[in-house]
């Protein structure tokens, strides 16, 4: 299995899962991660009690933290520090999220890790950026990813008496750790041709504006005097019968997103049972189609709403446009396209129980990745302490002082 950055080593000191998601990709890309918990209370988001757990197993964690390495330090003790940087005297990056104060006050700036290694890639996350008035701030992905940057905007209709939240938990988190991801494989690629090491600078921001990107740009054209409307408003309108969603009659959905409406509609006329539209004058040609669209985008949703999603999902199997069945967590769980293509693979948890994780979008030679179970608190602490040359006396020495866990 071709692992590119097998032999790459990063230092991690984050917390919750926007940036420690980056060094979870990592691993998956053959890369030892070391991560730096606090001695005492660990990453924040171990405490998080409204996430489901069982034993050991705790997605939360273990997604953004598969794979890597966990080690227990006070860095504000100085031998805890120090320890901090025998770790990136080897280290090829280093990887953060601390807020700018913290990052001061703890000895972790470009200039403070560089005294330790010249040559690492250093790397931070953050919710605004390191520039403008907003820098010093924190923020989570359902503020500065969603909110700010327009998806809320985007998703609520305008007549809606409440916004609409994100769809699933960490959801901002994890598209920006993988942008943070595509940013350390480039920096490590630029540093091995020109042997300059970069920093690495990834927000919430930056990847909610990129996400929201086209309709930035459009409104950037058309002006204030157009404002732009919300694609949920628009949704209602039919013009293209072949684009949008159906319910099905169990309140089910399904999506069409067939583009090339006229090249498309005699199968899927064919598919819905209403062979007698193909001829039909009012939609036989593509203009004719596009003008007379609710009309025929009422028939397909009386057609669709007249039997269950499960028929859909087998009926369309051969239809020729595309189409999507909108599935749920449990939908996607089961979905054979997402076993043939590993993009969901077995991980054993540390108490032996067989669970299922979501591997980073990315293969190299056709290959799912491989990934591991996130690391417990403070696993791997005595390891890698002896790993830096520290004796038993040392290692007891430390944890008694609170320096280590």
């Amino acid at each position: 299995m071709h692992k590119p950055l097998t032999g790459i080593k990063m230092v991690e000191v984050a917390q919750f899962t926007f940036t420690p998601a980056a060094g979870a990709v990592l691993t998956e890309w053959g890369a030892e991660v070391i991560k730096v918990e606090h001695a005492e209370m660990g990453d924040a988001q171990r405490g998080m009690r409204s996430q489901p757990r069982a034993d050991s197993w705790h997605p939360v964690m273990d997604h953004p933290n598969r794979g890597k390495k966990s080690i227990g330090l006070a860095l504000e003790q100085p031998a805890a520090y120090e320890v901090l940087m025998d770790l990136c005297r080897d280290a090829d990056v280093f990887l953060t999220n601390f807020l700018p104060d913290a990052r001061r006050r703890l000895r972790l700036d470009v200039e403070d890790i560089r005294k330790a290694n010249p040559n690492i890639v250093y790397v931070r996350g953050s919710a605004h950026g390191q520039r403008g008035p907003w820098a010093e701030r924190g923020g989570f992905d359902g503020s500065s990813f969603w909110c700010r940057m327009g998806s809320a905007w985007g998703v609520t209709p305008t007549d809606s008496d409440r916004l609409i939240t994100m769809p699933a938990g960490a959801y901002g988190d994890t598209t920006g750790g993988m942008a943070i991801a595509g940013g350390i494989a480039a920096a490590l690629l630029g540093r091995a041709r020109t042997g300059e090491p970069t920093v690495v600078d990834v927000s919430l921001m930056s990847v909610g504006a990129w996400a929201f990107a086209l309709e930035v740009g459009n409104a950037d054209l058309l002006g204030p005097d157009n404002p732009p409307e919300r694609l949920n408003d628009m949704m209602g309108r039919i013009s293209n019968p072949t684009v949008g969603s159906y319910r099905t009659s169990d309140g089910r959905w399904i999506n069409l997103t067939i583009m090339q409406s006229f090249r498309y509609f005699p199968d899927l006329c064919q598919h819905l049972g209403l062979d007698e539209l193909i001829d039909d004058e009012r939609f036989d040609t593509a203009e004719k189609l596009m003008a007379n669209g609710p009309a025929a985008g009422g028939l397909v949703a009386e057609a669709i709403g007249a039997r269950p999603y499960a028929y859909w999902v087998e009926k369309l199997q051969t239809l020729q446009g595309q189409w999507a069945p909108v599935q749920g967590p449990l939908d996607i769980l089961e979905d054979p396209q997402m076993t043939a293509n590993g993009y969901l693979v077995p991980v054993v948890d540390s108490a032996g129980h067989q669970r299922r994780m979501v591997t980073n979008p990315v293969q190299f030679d056709e290959t799912p990745p491989e990934t591991r179970r996130g690391p417990l608190f403070a696993e791997h602490t005595d390891d890698l302490l002896r790993e830096l040359g520290r004796t038993e006396e040392e290692i007891l020495q430390m944890k008694i002082d609170g320096a280590c866990t």
